[in-house]
């Protein structure tokens, strides 16, 4: 294709949605107050935007989240202004949520990108967990009205519980809730941390689990 055809192919949409994929790996949000994002996320952005790190428990973040969500710098980002700013993690493929009030879902910290301020957060974490897998003793609960975006490697499914997962594969999940269960006689034979080792086990008959086709780990 000529030069036109590339640039008119690939130019974003305009759209009138708070959150939207422009592809599968890039999320396009319509800034205008307050949006929060994992940092380092940003790959461009139009209109009049800053950029400010959100460290403090008073923003509902703490340094649980640094490592696991970021591996170094600040972990969340404040985008306040108004204007278009592009958020891509890695290649990785980018799924976008509605939550209506009183709808929520926890998510894996490396899997969050962007989320609406009008969200309520707070960070959790599974002790069991920590040390074992890049993100998976850090999760970051957010409860609705609003929009957020959720990255996976991959095409993700959706399972009802109950079930047991990988951790490493484990993106988020809710209305239900985890117990980590350890199978010790498999540590030998392995050789390392996996998700036959530890499982996440979700009981009950509702909610949800999204897991991805490939497994994190540190």
């Amino acid at each position: 294709m000529n030069l036109d055809q590339f640039t008119a192919e690939n130019a974003p949409t305009e759209s009138a949605e708070p959150f939207q994929r422009e592809n599968s790996y890039t999320l396009d949000v319509n800034v205008d107050g307050t949006v929060m994002a994992k940092a380092g996320s940003m790959i461009a952005y139009t209109g009049d935007v800053s950029f400010t790190g959100k460290a403090s428990a008073e923003g509902g973040i703490t340094g649980l989240l640094k490592e696991a969500a970021t591996g170094e710098g600040t972990p969340i980002m404040a985008v306040e202004g108004s204007g278009h700013v592009y958020f891509a993690d890695d290649g990785k493929k980018v799924q976008v949520v509605e939550l209506d009030a009183g709808e929520s879902i926890t998510v894996n910290g490396e899997d969050v990108l962007a989320f609406e301020s009008s969200l309520s957060y707070e960070i959790n974490t599974i002790d069991s967990l920590a040390g074992a897998l890049a993100g998976g003793f850090s999760n970051v609960y957010l409860e609705g009205p609003g929009h957020a975006a959720l990255t996976t490697h991959g095409d993700p499914i959706v399972v009802e519980p109950p079930v047991a997962t990988d951790p490493g594969a484990t993106v988020a999940w809710g209305g239900t809730s985890p117990e980590v269960e350890v199978n010790r006689s498999l540590s030998d034979m392995v050789g390392q941390e996996s998700g036959e080792r530890y499982q996440m086990h979700f009981a009950g008959s509702s909610g949800f689990v999204v897991v991805q086709p490939r497994e994190e780990h540190a």
